[in-house]
């Protein structure tokens, strides 16, 4: 399937997509949250979905395994869901993540539409057909590519989320700036134009045209990846330690990890370095409770999927703006940046 870069605001726009795909049953995969504060809103603005089958999930990281994968498909097998159906995944990125993965495999691929809930949805999860599960201590290693046929976002669900949800997902859009667009990373630090409604078309239309370009991540599409790998690294292990972290928290730490790396390749000045830290810090605001060392996250790192060949490999910041993609990346050079980063932690108290 192409690229689906269809993004709508007004229900009566989905209500007239669905009839007019002719869908012969809907399935809403949401969770526990979406279910109580976002599934209501939805029905009642699109008559087509009241007789739509539900399907919830828990409202965690923990639900992107297996395990849950097999509990929907047996549900979809007994609803005889078919491929002139759909499913509609209601929710955050774990939601999108795994209700795409489903829909991709099950039966060789069925329909899907994302409608994102939160901001990271919005602005970055739903938008560009990743869709994955962990796995073996390893972020989304288990997934496809799979566009939906309608990424729907509508910012009146952001109304039901605490302030914490604003910061999860805004760390995402502080990503794509400092990898495709000074001009708009400048916009973010001196605070202007920063409605959320404009965060989310200016962060998905630069999504967009990446994405357009290189669908399939052969190339340019990597330098989403940047902050990920350790960002993806620490996340799972704080998941292990049973001390869940967000995902966009886990990012600004990779952020700032790498581009301390960046910097020690001469690939970022320190000037730039300094502007990255100053404001990464002051405007992302979370206590940690685990100290960082290389050895608590090498198991997750050699298990990345942007690895190749036993190396360890990364997007990397070629200055504010700008990226490089599948740099090799040395211990000695991650030891130095986390150590580096263990430093000015005092920072995010």
């Amino acid at each position: 399937m192409k690229p689906s870069f269809i993004l709508q605001t007004n229900f009566k726009k989905l209500e007239a997509f669905l009839i007019k795909q002719q869908y012969k049953k809907h399935v809403i995969i949401c969770d526990s949250n979406t279910l109580l504060n976002c599934l209501p809103i939805l029905i009642s603005n699109v008559k087509t979905l009241k007789n739509a089958e539900i399907i919830e999930i828990d409202a965690s990281e923990n639900s992107k395994q297996l395990e849950t994968c097999a509990h929907i498909w047996d549900t979809l097998f007994e609803l005889k869901i078919e491929k002139s159906d759909v499913i509609i995944n209601l929710g955050g990125g774990v939601v999108t993540d795994l209700g795409g993965f489903i829909a991709s495999v099950y039966k060789r691929g069925i329909p899907f539409i994302n409608i994102p809930t939160t901001l990271l949805g919005m602005a970055d999860a739903s938008v560009g057909g990743k869709n994955g599960i962990n796995y073996h201590h390893s972020k989304n290693s288990i997934g496809t590519i799979t566009f939906p046929s309608l990424t729907f976002i509508q910012p009146l669900f952001l109304e039901t989320l605490p302030q914490v949800e604003f910061q999860n997902g805004l760390a995402e859009v502080f990503k794509i700036a400092l990898v495709k667009d000074k001009p708009f990373w400048n916009e973010l630090i001196e605070q202007n134009k920063t409605t959320t409604s404009y965060l989310i078309r200016k962060s998905t239309s630069l999504k967009q045209s990446i994405v357009k370009k290189d669908p399939y991540e052969k190339k340019e599409r990597k330098i989403l990846n940047f902050g990920h790998s350790i960002g993806h690294a620490f996340e799972m292990l704080c998941y292990d330690q049973k001390q869940p972290i967000h995902h966009g928290f886990a990012v600004i730490i990779g952020m700032i990890i790498e581009a301390h790396i960046s910097f020690q390749k001469k690939l970022l000045s320190k000037p730039e370095l300094d502007e990255i830290i100053l404001n990464l810090t002051q405007k992302f605001t979370f206590s940690l409770n685990t100290n960082l060392t290389y050895e608590l996250l090498k198991e997750y790192l050699t298990q990345d999927k942007k690895n190749k060949a036993g190396l360890i490999k990364m997007a990397l910041l070629n200055g504010i703006g700008k990226c490089v993609v599948d740099v090799t990346v040395s211990e000695k050079e991650i030891i130095k940046a986390i150590n580096f980063f263990e430093g000015k932690k005092l920072n995010y108290a």
